[in-house]
């Protein structure tokens, strides 16, 4: 059975988990311990691998020893929980990707023009928890459009998006708050590298027999990418590395196309490339399409 693969362009590693990885193995490369309070970033894979150079993730900061090195995890942290840290008299790394400190910033300049703050995303995901948490007025967290039904007695609703967010579904919950207050104002802070990774694994689908998605199984971005794939009707195998991988499932399969999310690093792929290619006759070079 000879198969060829394409990766989809871009896939992997975003600029802001690139970012926090190369400033954790810094700090980790000079003072040979780094505290993290809950994942710095969704892979676990990788998480491992630095846990080996010495990364400690711990579940609050009062499991941080004084006077060690704290990273703030890529996904940011509420105000409150910062100031936990600084009280522990700790060296703060800040890994908050640059997007996230966008939809914060832009969330709380619709707090002091008055609006109702609302985000949509997942209420427990780290990144919308933190933008919530830097809220006087803390905000309201909706998922879909269906989740608006509360509002309809509120007059400004200022709307930021989890940066993750497909832009299609942050599009029609802003169209039917638009319908229900006189006052909507939205900022969309959906990072590009999301919505082009998403872009690219919807056109990929149209020219392969199936797609992998290689990604942690709490990654948000890399579970969108395999229900993008998933709803444009493709065969879809999700998998967190290479040893998941089963042969049988490239039964039929001529073309088949690789994606991974935005905490994915290159060697997570390159192993499976190379676990793909004891399983099949791999055509040709793996390309970027």
């Amino acid at each position: 059975m000879t198969v060829r693969f394409s990766k989809a362009e871009p896939t992997g590693l975003c600029f802001g988990v690139k970012r926090a990885i190369a400033q954790m193995e810094k700090a980790l490369s000079s003072d040979g311990e780094l505290y993290c309070v809950g994942s710095p970033i969704h892979n676990p894979q990788e998480i491992a691998r630095l846990a080996q150079k010495g990364l400690r993730v711990v579940a609050s900061p009062q499991d941080v020893p004084s006077g060690s090195t704290v990273f703030i995890r890529a996904h940011g942290i509420a105000p409150d929980l910062r100031n936990a840290l600084k009280q522990r008299n700790v060296r703060i790394i800040d890994g908050t990707c640059p997007f996230v400190r966008v939809a914060q910033a832009r969330a709380k300049a619709l707090e002091d023009e008055g609006y109702s703050v609302v985000v949509a995303g997942d209420a427990s995901h780290p990144e919308v928890i933190s933008i919530v948490g830097g809220l006087q007025n803390g905000a309201k967290v909706v998922s879909n459009s269906t989740d608006l039904q509360d509002l309809a007695k509120i007059e400004r609703i200022g709307f930021v998006s989890q940066t993750t967010l497909p832009e299609d579904l942050f599009a029609s919950i802003v169209s039917a708050a638009v319908r229900i207050s006189p006052d909507v104002k939205a900022h969309n802070t959906i990072c590009r590298a999301t919505f082009e990774r998403q872009r690219a694994v919807a056109e990929l689908v149209k020219r392969t027999d199936g797609i992998v998605v290689i990604g942690g199984r709490d990654s948000a971005n890399t579970a969108k990418l395999f229900h993008i794939a998933k709803s444009c009707g493709a065969d879809v195998l999700w998998i967190e590395e290479a040893g998941e991988l089963d042969g049988k499932w490239f039964t039929g399969k001529t073309h088949v196309g690789i994606a991974a999310g935005a905490s994915t690093p290159d060697w997570l792929i390159e192993e499976f490339i190379q676990a793909a290619r004891q399983a099949v006759d791999v055509k040709g070079d793996v390309r970027s399409e």
